[in-house]
């Protein structure tokens, strides 16, 4: 007789099953990954074959997004401008007529020790003549002046020019005492003026900003409900053969974030070209005023908050839509 040979059977259990039958966890995650995937550039694609209807609501959430990006940079610009002349605020001293030009260069090195006061520039009366032809352009009328008119100037840069404004007031009221001083006069205070109205100018625009960014909520919002109604057949035949609310809301989704994304490029690219058109008349008037001053486009930083603010809306748009208007549709 012939010995039968014993058959091997396949293992059934252990760890060896288990990896064969169980996909593992970077399978997984590589699965959802793609499945995503497909869904974020599908979604696209619908946006594609519809490109007058997308453009147009592209085009309205650029518009919404524009302005106040567009305002905050260009507050932004003023900001850095503002802080360029409160970096050289400086007390001019109008000496008195009869004060003669020694008595000025006697006063500045007094002036000097003060711990108080960093420099004391004097510009004594011819120069302070000269400079106002200069930059008047009244030379003619003051050739027929008898004499010189302006009194001799004391330039007083502070030591601390960012300190509190009690105490440059207290070193104006100081300086009005002294015998040869006419007046003392704090130059640039109006820039501390202008810093309070862009102050108030910012929180204005952000109120305005959330107000547009309520505006792209809805704008989205109603697209996308549009879309679920236009897509309904297709939601009530995904729920028949088991298609979970999940499944279904995730194109609707990635629609909103391509909506807030294009827009939110858009409006970046209608700021970027707003900023080149005002370059030259920016660098122009800057020239006139003898300032380095170049206006400067949205930063990177700026721009990046723009793409996820548009990102965030688009979305947060879309799931209010789906979540207000996928649970109305039921199959019959």
């Amino acid at each position: 007789m012939k010995r039968r040979q014993p058959q091997r059977v396949a293992p059934t259990g252990g760890q060896g099953a288990t990896r064969r039958q169980r996909p593992g966890i970077g399978q997984g995650l590589r699965n959802y990954g793609r499945i995503h995937a497909q869904v974020l550039v599908s979604s696209l694609g619908r946006l594609y074959r519809a490109p007058f209807s997308s453009l147009m609501t592209i085009a309205v959430i650029a518009i919404a997004l524009s302005l106040p990006s567009g305002l905050l940079a260009l507050l932004d610009n003023l900001q850095r401008l503002n802080e360029g002349w409160d970096s050289g605020t400086s007390i001019s001293l109008f000496l008195k007529e009869a004060a003669t030009d020694a008595q000025a260069d006697r006063l500045a090195d007094e002036l000097r020790g003060w711990p108080r006061i960093h420099s004391a520039t004097v510009l004594h009366r011819d120069q302070a003549l000269a400079e106002f032809r200069e930059l008047s352009g009244f030379g003619e009328a003051l050739e027929a002046l008898d004499e010189n008119p302006l009194p001799s100037v004391l330039v007083i840069q502070p030591a601390a020019p960012t300190a509190p404004d009690q105490a440059i007031e207290s070193l104006v009221d100081d300086l009005n005492r002294l015998p040869l001083v006419e007046m003392a006069q704090l130059d640039l205070q109006w820039v501390k003026r202008l810093g309070a109205l862009m102050e108030i100018g910012r929180r204005g625009i952000l109120v305005v900003g959330a107000l547009l960014a309520l505006a792209v909520l809805l704008i989205v919002g109603n697209t996308i409900r549009l879309d679920i109604q236009n897509r309904r057949e297709e939601i009530e035949v995904t729920k028949l053969i088991g298609g979970t609310d999940a499944f279904i809301r995730r194109p609707f989704l990635y629609t909103g974030l391509w909506y807030g994304l294009l827009g939110a490029a858009l409006a970046w690219a209608l700021v970027a070209g707003g900023f080149y058109l005002l370059d030259a008349p920016a660098r122009q008037l800057a020239g006139l005023y003898n300032s380095g001053f170049l206006l400067a486009a949205p930063s990177l930083q700026a721009t990046g908050l723009l793409l996820l603010a548009g990102i965030a809306l688009g979305l947060a748009g879309s799931w209010l839509a789906v979540g207000r208007h996928l649970s109305d549709i039921e199959p019959s």
